[in-house]
């Protein structure tokens, strides 16, 4: 869903390699309607709308000397620093590699700079600048249109907001969305029907987070460790303040922040750089800077002077042990220390927590992450613990191994080494992704300059064993902690937080290194990318396609498949088939868990694999020069797995832990009955679509010896496909490849399960009871049978793009979100099995439980609407150019590219059936659209789950 307001984490919660879990959304509740006079729009400086340019201004050159009002004020590693007269900042990021163009507005502004009765302010504030400015009323909708309907977003966190799209770099996208932001910075409506409507939406953020124990836990222990300090608040807000601010404050808030000296545009992708200045100048420069200044935050938090502690209680089906830690800010050298002590306590499967606690079945789970921010802020760790075991042994063990294990037992320099490459491994994986260097570099400069991003890279690599031993020792004691548990001293210790650096004289002579290799220019269309790529047959049953091309940095994704047996053959081995892959991708015969973790983490290279009914997949990104090496890594691990005993019991203590929580859960409870009553098949059949009970008994009889035969039995090279998009030689990627999977036969046949459609299911709905869950998940689905090759099928894409395809400017995301307020999330969508002939409708909402008839009332309103009026040709129109646009950005991601050159082969076709596709997306009309909708979506055969504590509501 789009509009992912709140950022809890810009970083990311270590838990495995890879892994990120989020922070929760915090909580308010219904808004006190204050509907102020609120017909005009708000500028920085005055109540008239601000004087946006849009006559070209002539312009005979970009450097500082020759455009006058932009200064050009650094520039390092290819990226540039311009400022213009009103203070307004821009960084460059050209990237011809990219068919497409990042716009990120940041706005240093966050849930720090709030004041009393202002908590959630800031967030809710960033809610509001998607309701329109008389330029352009509808944000949604024409963003969609532009082609950025998934991959536009807006964010909160403590030290700043932003607002990025992502657009094809095409005609005047890239002047429109400099346009769009230099609008709404200071012209957006803040109306008080609008602020009504959104305060349910943002309650929904709220419930969502609410549902869940440990995002709860964590913002309580953040709340816990600060006494003073902003960084204690949660960054939705307080619900009071939320529900009672008058229009008029938020009003106020807008005008104080919100202005041309606080903000920086930031463009990443494919530009022309004297283009891009031009139109900043252009927007932004027009926009008058007010003349009084923002006055600076000062609180310092004090130094803990004793341990603190939260305990929660609250319905669920597992324990939790946490324990946070005050840190230095991201600027300070300290920092990156206590980024190592991420991976060193919290890795799996090398970590200390990890080894001492789940490995010892104290603990099903463990997490530690540090937050960035642009003060002290925090180092937190926590642990899931299993409701059969000793939550007071989990605590205890924690603090142990934070604390007293490091005297003992120091780290060494193989846990220093392995930390320092994950990160630098993740750092230049992402930094192939321009659009996503973008968003880092938002956060870094709200952090203090956006040139710690390199320089955090420098301390990083110069890190060393006694600097991060010290940090340890420094901060991980006991009156600088914070404990938390959720359930179903003798003398002063003062750590004094050092505050961050002076950035101006720390940076001033940081000249950073040679920029990145950048890609070469790609067109994204079916025809050329077809025209591009090779296919053949690998070796026996395994098919290829690969497209070599210059990226940047030098990356290259891949996709390998295997195929395997039968319904009949496997219908006894399900447990075995959902766990092989997983375990596969804990080592091989001669790399042990966290030795194959250590191998990927130096050949920069993330690889994941799972196995399911037929079906082994493998996922992996990596660089050029450590291909060759990754292809030999990938040959181990699907013919020579470790298959280890140990590996697979910690694996269903996981799994089995994960699914004890979600039989309390709506959005997991909601999917599984409409699951079970679309696929009537019994518990003889392999399709059997089990309850929460079944799947865990299922997984706790898998032994390893029941791995290890099917892995012997019935992997071979008689069936898949690979595909490989990025920087690298085809001839040596098929040769290598080659070698690794000839010489590999099986007796035991495959053959693809079919999934027919059932079209026949009639409509029903569930309710199902989740106690003590302030958010409410509405699941329906229905089948039809249709190919999707078949006109009629790009006609109810395109009928479901408007009815709720994944943005707000849908009728059912304008309806239930924008007018009505009942859902922060609603979408519907539309999935093809294309050899099954089979089409699949979904459509999901989250809401409060009281609000769940209201709710179900307007989807069946909007639906027969659109049955009824059908789609008008305006919005056919638009629906088309968007759709289309959406496409194309989607294939100038490598990976995604990979998955769908994968399908082709698959599906017995080449990227012409894409192509094919446009053409039908293009050619439907009203007409094909309004029938195709009549006859498949029909409300009455909707199959419905909704999840919820309804029984409160009741009371």
């Amino acid at each position: 869903m789009a509009m992912d307001h709140y950022q809890p984490d810009p970083t990311y919660f270590t838990k495995a390699r890879g892994t990120s879990v989020s922070l929760a959304c915090v909580a308010i509740c219904f808004l006190t309607a204050q509907v102020m006079r609120a017909d005009e729009p708000i500028t920085a400086t005055d109540e008239k709308p601000a004087k946006v340019q849009t006559q070209e201004a002539p312009m005979d050159g970009v450097a500082s000397k020759r455009m006058p009002g932009v200064e050009k004020i650094t520039e390092i590693e290819g990226i540039s620093e311009y400022r213009l007269d009103n203070g307004t900042r821009i960084l460059l990021f050209p990237d011809e590699s990219k068919e497409v163009v990042t716009v990120n507005m940041t706005i240093f502004v966050g849930s720090r700079h709030e004041g009393y009765g202002e908590a959630g302010m800031a967030h809710l504030l960033e809610h509001m600048l998607f309701k329109g400015t008389p330029m352009h009323p509808d944000i949604p909708k024409v963003l969609k249109e532009r082609g950025a309907g998934n991959s536009m977003n807006g964010t909160t966190w403590m030290d700043r907001t932003n607002y990025y799209e992502t657009l094809p770099a095409t005609g005047d996208n890239l002047e429109f969305a400099i346009r769009l932001e230099a609008d709404r910075l200071v012209n957006s409506f803040i109306k008080g029907e609008d602020l009504e409507k959104e305060m349910t939406v943002v309650r929904n953020e709220f419930e969502s987070g609410e549902n869940s124990p440990i995002r709860v836990l964590m913002q309580r222990m953040q709340s816990a460790a600060y006494d003073w300090h902003n960084y204690g608040r949660s960054t939705i807000g307080n619900r009071s303040d939320i529900e009672r601010v008058p229009v008029v404050n938020l009003r106020r808030f807008y005008r104080k922040f919100y202005r041309p000296d606080n903000v920086m545009v930031t463009l990443a992708g494919k530009f022309d750089p004297d283009e891009a200045l031009k139109y900043v100048d252009q927007y932004f420069g027009a926009l008058k800077k007010p003349d009084t200044p923002i006055d600076a935050t000062y609180t310092t938090e004090p130094a803990q002077d004793g341990e603190r502690t939260v305990l929660l209680r609250r319905v669920g089906e597992i324990q939790l042990a946490g324990a946070a830690y005050h840190i230095p800010a991201s600027s300070h050298p300290d920092f990156a220390a206590a980024k190592a002590l991420v991976y060193v306590f919290g890795d799996e499967p090398s970590g200390r927590l990890y080894k001492n606690m789940v490995e010892t079945e104290i603990a099903s789970n463990v997490y530690a992450l540090a937050y960035a921010f642009t003060e002290p802020g925090l180092f937190m760790t926590l642990a899931e613990v299993p409701v059969e075991k000793s939550v007071e042994a989990a605590r205890s063990t924690l603090i142990e191994l934070m604390e007293e294990s490091l005297k003992k037992d120091p780290i060494t320099q193989q846990e220093l080494d392995r930390a320092v490459q994950q990160i630098l491994k993740q750092r230049e994986l992402a930094a192939g992704d321009s659009d996503k260097v973008a968003i880092a570099l938002s956060d870094w400069a709200a952090q203090g300059d956006w040139r710690l991003y390199f320089m955090f890279r420098d301390m990083v690599e110069s890190l060393t064993l006694e600097q991060v031993q010290a940090v340890a020792e420094k901060y991980f004691v006991r009156n600088n902690r914070t404990v938390g548990l959720f359930i179903p001293s003798e003398t002063s210790e003062r750590i004094e937080i050092p505050e961050a650096p002076d950035l101006k004289t720390v940076l001033n002579d940081y000249k950073g290194r040679e920029a990145m290799a950048a890609g070469e220019q790609f067109d994204p269309s079916p025809e050329a990318i077809e025209a591009r790529t090779e296919r053949g047959n690998l070796i026996s049953g395994i098919q290829y396609a690969i497209l070599p091309k210059k990226t940047r940095g030098a990356t290259v994704s891949l996709m390998l498949t295997l195929r395997f047996g039968t319904g009949e053959t496997l219908k006894d081995r399900l447990g075995a088939v959902e766990l092989l892959g997983l375990v596969m991708n804990r080592g091989t015969q001669n790399l042990d868990y966290t030795a194959l973790q250590d191998e990927l983490t130096r050949l920069r290279a993330e690889l994941s694999m799972n196995t399911t009914v037929g079906l082994m997949q493998m996922t992996v990104k990596t660089k050029r020069e450590s291909l060759p090496e990754v292809i030999g890594l990938i040959g181990d691990i699907v013919r020579r797995p470790r298959l280890d005993g140990d590996e697979l019991d910690v694996l269903k203590r996981q799994i089995v832990a994960s699914l004890q929580k979600s039989t309390t859960e709506p959005q997991a409870l909601a999917p599984r009955s409409v699951q079970k009553s679309l696929s009537p098949y019994g518990p003889d059949d392999i399709r059997y679509v089990m309850s929460v009970e079944e799947e865990i008994a299922m997984y706790n009889a898998v032994t390893i010896e029941e791995l290890k035969d099917l892995h012997a039995k019935f992997f071979s090279n008689q069936a898949g496909e690979l595909s490989v998009v990025g920087d690298f030689d085809a001839d040596e990627v098929k040769s290598l490849f080659k070698a690794e999977l000839a010489d590999w036969a099986t007796d035991m046949a495959y053959e693809r399960v079919d999934r027919d459609p059932h079209t026949d299911i009639p409509g029903s709905t569930d309710l199902i009871e989740t106690p003590d869950k302030a958010n409410a998940f509405y699941y329906s689905s229905q089948q039809y049978q249709l190919h999707d090759d078949d006109p009629e099928y790009a006609a109810l894409v395109l009928g479901n793009f408007i009815l709720g395809g994944g943005s707000l400017s849908s009728r059912l995301g304008d309806r239930v979100r924008q007018q009505e307020g009942l859902s922060y999330g609603i979408r519907s969508g539309l999935s093809a099995r294309t050899k099954d002939d089979r089409v699949d409708f979904t459509l999901y909402a989250i809401t409060n439980p009281q609000n769940k008839d209201r709710l179900s009332k307007v989807i069946r309103e909007e639906i027969d609407r659109i049955r009824t009026d059908g789609v008008t040709a305006d919005e056919l129109e638009k629906a088309k150019v968007s759709y289309l646009q959406a496409a194309r950005v989607r294939r100038v991601a490598d990976a995604s590219l990979a998955g769908e050159l994968l399908s082709t082969m698959f599906n017995d076709r080449t990227m012409a059936y894409y192509a094919k596709h446009d053409q039908q997306i293009s050619d439907a009309t009203v007409d094909s659209v309004n029938a195709a909708i009549q006859k498949y979506i029909n409300p009455d055969r909707l199959v419905i789950a909704i999840a919820g504590d309804f029984a409160a509501v009741k009371e």
